[in-house]
């Protein structure tokens, strides 16, 4: 049966074809400045986003009443738990962006209006508001703030699922550490299934090409009452100017590598700092499953480094056997949790049936 997966970024639009999970098509339409101008809003962009999908599809050579279901990714929505969930009225109502404006908010609707006109049923999967964080985990020192669970949702549970597949057993019985290692870390415990805990993102953990993680708290306040920066100079110099970028001068961890085969000693510093900090939060994870970890698994870009990767298994290579999925895989993930509901594998969830509090 034919899938046809959609995946809108801030810039493009990425669309796939799947016959099951095996990639048909594959294209990564972008959108300029000039383009998204006219559109001060995200939803703004739906019939635009849309219109190009649809021609694209045609252009190709597909028949859009053929496919089974469109899988799109999941936006910013209530907490909720892993899995693939059949797009609903409810979940429609991402177009009030009442959880932040993001270009995934528009995955889901995309999904739906497109499979509502051809017959064929609508999903995400593993969305960016997956929450399945144990209640000890959000406990921050402060009452008013609780650790939130922000971390490749996407991308961490697939890479999970084919772990448990590959050594033999299901996800829902392994211990796993997964360390997605991009412009922004995510390292996560998965436990019998879960993401009970893990750092990134908005969260602590180790600092990335472009983000900050964890900053010591005094200090901090101290920056934040300096009159050097106001909140929204702060907000981007937490997520977007820290990091590498910061010490120097540059995201590209490629560019830092050449720079250290070249003999710079303080990218090498800065460089070993970073995956320093990884190894920490890869090791502190472990506690999670009182030290019974199954695999450390590697993944994202900065996954195909192999001073990345000899680094870190140098460094954890203790606590299990480590293994490499380098790159990213939100195409094929949501591919597959399309067609395990298609083939009867799996049972979607009901965006409203599992929101927190209801």
């Amino acid at each position: 049966m034919k899938i046809l997966v959609i995946n809108p970024g801030g810039t493009s639009t990425k669309i796939a074809v799947f016959e099951d999970e095996k990639e048909l098509f594959k294209e990564n339409i972008t959108h300029t400045g000039e383009d998204l101008k006219g559109f001060p809003h995200v939803f703004d962009q739906f019939g635009y986003r849309k219109d190009i999908i649809l021609e694209t599809l045609k252009k190709a050579g597909f028949e859009i009443r053929t496919f089974a279901a469109v899988a799109g990714r999941g936006g910013l929505m209530n907490p909720i738990p892993g899995g693939t969930y059949t797009v609903n009225s409810r979940m429609v109502d991402l177009r009030g962006a009442i959880h932040g404006e993001h270009p995934s908010n528009l995955g889901a609707v995309l999904a739906k209006e497109i499979g509502d006109e051809i017959g064929a049923s609508s999903f995400v999967v593993d969305p960016v508001s997956v929450d399945e964080l144990m209640p000890k985990a959000r406990i921050s020192g402060i009452s008013d703030l609780e650790r939130p669970s922000w971390f490749h949702a996407l991308n961490h549970k697939a890479v999970a699922r084919w772990t448990a597949e590959r050594i033999g057993k299901k996800y829902e019985d392994c211990n796993l550490i997964i360390a997605h290692l991009g412009s922004g870390n995510s390292i996560v415990a998965h436990r019998k299934g879960q993401m009970v805990d893990g750092s990134g993102g908005r969260t602590n953990g180790p600092f990335s090409p472009e983000r900050s993680g964890g900053l010591p708290t005094y200090p901090l306040v101290e920056l934040c009452y300096s009159g050097k920066y106001d909140r929204g100079q702060m907000m981007k110099l937490v997520r977007g100017k820290s990091g590498l970028l910061a010490h120097l001068g540059t995201s590209d961890a490629m560019e830092v590598e050449r720079r250290i085969a070249a003999g710079d000693e303080k990218a090498r510093m800065v460089y070993d700092a970073m995956l320093y900090t990884a190894a920490k939060s890869i090791g502190a994870l472990a506690a999670a499953a009182d030290g019974r970890i199954d695999r450390i698994i590697l993944t994202g870009g900065i996954a195909h480094s192999r001073y990345v990767t000899d680094y870190l298994t140098q460094k954890v290579g203790f606590i299990a056997p480590v293994e490499v999925m380098a790159g990213e895989f939100e195409m094929e993930a949501l591919a597959a949790g399309a067609s395990r509901v298609l083939a009867g594998q799996e049972t979607p969830h009901r965006f409203r049936d599992l929101l927190k509090g209801e």
